[in-house]
């Protein structure tokens, strides 16, 4: 049962560790949530431990990635509907165009909700940028966090099996 529920969680953590970079998928939640399966199923302090760091790492890359993204798109003044709208077209872009159609359309909704608020394409550009730089650093500090959290359950495998 312990393989199982181990395969399981494995996979469950992939797909999240992609949801950091892709956010169609819930991500860091779904770490959590591996992790916290793995940990009712194996029980005992491993896995208990394992779920724990998991859950700080894990917990605290989601926060660090709001916070500093949400931070400076205040400081440039970006509203977050520019992000959402990124966000949907982005979304829409994935299945219109696979592979890049994720990164292709948040970028051309971002940079055309820019383009609409600020009416100068310069600025609308230097805009998009500072905000496809500060959720991409969100992105890469929650993946980091998540690998970590990853590295715990895969050292936790080890010391339980």
């Amino acid at each position: 049962m312990d393989v199982i529920v181990s395969i399981i969680t494995g996979v469950l953590l992939v797909i999240g560790a992609l949801g950091t970079i892709f956010p169609v998928l819930p991500g860091s939640i779904l770490v959590i949530t591996g992790l916290l399966v793995w940990a009712v199923a194996v029980g005992g302090p491993v896995g208990w431990t394992v779920f724990g760091i998991g859950l700080l790492f894990s917990g605290t890359g989601m926060a660090a990635s709001a916070v500093l993204t949400g931070r400076r798109l205040k400081q440039q003044q970006i509203p977050n509907r520019s992000i959402l709208v990124g966000a949907v077209l982005g979304v829409i872009g994935a299945f219109v165009i696979p592979v890049v159609g994720l990164f292709l359309g948040f970028i051309i909704g971002l940079y055309g909700s820019e383009w609409h608020r600020l009416r100068d394409a310069g600025q609308a550009w230097q805009a998009s940028v500072v905000a496809m730089k500060s959720v991409g650093l969100g992105m890469l500090i929650e993946f980091g966090c998540a690998g970590v959290s990853i590295t715990a359950w895969v050292i936790g495998l080890f010391v339980h099996f």
